[in-house]
């Protein structure tokens, strides 16, 4: 089957792929094609951004996280119905967890043999560049590296001589030069950029990166090497998801439209009504993979979005799913809704199912403490946090399940990810309170993570459904036995 696709690279962080991705995508959705965007590795932010250029859902593909297996379908099922796919790497091309590079960009291009275009940093460099490049085309020739873009040209002196050794050394055409910009179009915040539903000029941007994207690439070229991409000769496992987050405007992101109807919990009847579980989604708690909200409609929940910034109190929920984000930046507000803290902290003390990760992990303690001010927070975990200026946990995490707990079993072994600038700075619980022992990462404390309290369980560990499928049906099922009481 023909699945026209290309792969932004890079070769480091920071080389401003993110841009391209997001310039080449928004451009070639305006000139009327449709674009399936992908962001490689466990990310939150660029993959809110690819989305709202493309209009669509954004895909994470990771080969830490999810097999090979489901890497390829979830590429193939997400695919299917658009014109160009276009995958944004993370990192270098080339850079792994280990010497092999298992789970790099460059073994996801083999993977699903796609074409690689490298956008590479030309700050204060001319020729050598060509060496560089050249050195990644010979490094695995397995890997197609069909064409550079130019990223920080100073002038057009600097981009003739750039252009010239590429072209003439290395055999790929230099497809686009992108010049030093006097304007920062994207906020950052950490390692990366601001995520949109907390960037009031959000569709700016993207306008702006489109002419920036329109005047300085060979669009036409980056489409013809996607067109060139080999079939794939795979099967697809079940139609393209239909649940899940449609919706890719800045911060309205909702259930889709072609969901089933479903019946409320009207009195009598033989009918049971769905499991109603909640998920806090606003600018505060913004990270979900789209998988996992698909996944808990398709096991039969009914998904109701809230906002602790906005909604004074909580719906009637069987359970509740909170995802990380930066609920520091929002630490005034979250505190000062006391009516919402204590209604949840109440149904938390009555057995509702909650599991919560990294931003909801630190909402569910006592208290935030930022430069030296303290935000009481819903304060159903013995859990103070203060915030560091360095990642206090970053990268790929593994998880023995040692104790029990309400989601997954004694003995399991789960992968995952953590980021967080965060740190636990007082905890008056138990040791037997933390239910994980980390063989990868960082976790609550002392290679402990997964604090539980009743129903609850909340982990600076992010999930993907599809890797972890006994997440989304253990949510379900608890869900379930607090419905029927």
């Amino acid at each position: 089957m023909e699945f026209p696709r290309i792969i932004i690279a890079a070769l480091r962080g920071g080389s401003g792929k993110t841009l391209l991705s997001i310039g080449i995508i928004a451009a070639l959705s305006t000139s009327g094609k449709s674009i399936a965007p992908f962001k490689k590795g466990p990310d939150y932010i660029d993959a809110g951004w690819l989305a709202l250029a493309a209009g669509r859902p954004c895909y994470n593909l990771d080969s830490f996280l999810l097999n090979e297996e489901h890497n390829l379908q979830s590429f193939l099922s997400h695919s299917i119905d658009c014109d160009i796919s276009l995958i944004e790497g993370n990192r270098g091309l080339y850079d792994g967890i280990d010497l092999q590079g298992s789970t790099s960009t460059a073994e996801l291009a083999k993977l699903i043999k796609c074409p690689v275009i490298l956008c590479v940093d030309c700050t204060k460099i001319t020729r050598t560049m060509a060496a560089v490049v050249a050195g990644c085309i010979q490094f695995d020739p397995q890997v197609s590296i069909k064409g550079v873009i130019l990223n920080r040209v100073a002038n057009a002196r600097h981009e003739k001589k750039l252009r010239d050794s590429i072209e003439h050394y290395c055999r790929i055409p230099v497809l686009g030069t992108i010049p030093k910009l006097s304007e920062q179009h994207f906020p950052e915040r950490h390692l990366g950029l601001v995520p949109t539903p907390e960037h009031g000029w959000a569709t700016d941007s993207i306008a702006a990166v489109t002419r920036i994207a329109q005047q300085h690439l060979d669009l036409n070229a980056i489409v013809e090497i996607a067109q060139q991409a080999p079939g794939l000769n795979a099967e697809i496992r079940g139609q393209k998801s239909e649940l899940g987050m449609r919706n890719a405007e800045c911060g309205n992101q909702e259930p889709a439209a072609s969901l089933p109807s479903v019946a409320r919990r009207a009195k009598g009847g033989d009918q049971q009504p769905k499991p109603r579980i909640g998920v806090l989604k606003d600018s505060a708690f913004q990270f979900y993979y789209p998988e996992n909200i698909d996944a808990l409609a398709a096991g039969g929940a009914e998904v109701i979005f809230i906002s602790p910034l906005k909604d004074r109190g909580l719906p009637e929920l069987d359970a509740l799913y909170i995802g990380g984000g930066f609920p520091e930046t929002h630490a005034q507000q979250l505190s000062n809704n006391k009516n919402f803290s204590s209604q949840l902290k109440a149904l938390a003390k009555d057995g509702l199912p909650i599991y919560a990760e990294c931003g909801g992990l630190m909402y569910l303690g006592e208290n935030l403490v930022l430069e030296g001010k303290s935000y009481p927070m819903v304060g159903i975990l013995p859990l103070t946090f203060d915030f560091y200026q360095r990642p206090q946990g970053h990268g790929y995490t593994i998880f023995k399940v040692e104790r029990e707990n309400p989601y997954y079993e004694v003995g399991s072994e789960i992968r995952g990810h953590e980021f967080h600038y965060s740190r636990v700075s007082n905890w008056t619980g138990k040791k037997n309170d933390l239910v994980f022992h980390m063989k990868r990462g960082v976790g609550i404390a002392k290679d402990r993570d997964g604090i539980v309290y009743k129903n609850v369980l909340a982990t600076y560990t992010h999930v993907h459904a599809v890797g972890t499928p006994q997440w989304a049906e253990a949510l379900i099922r608890r869900a379930t036995l607090f419905q029927k009481g």
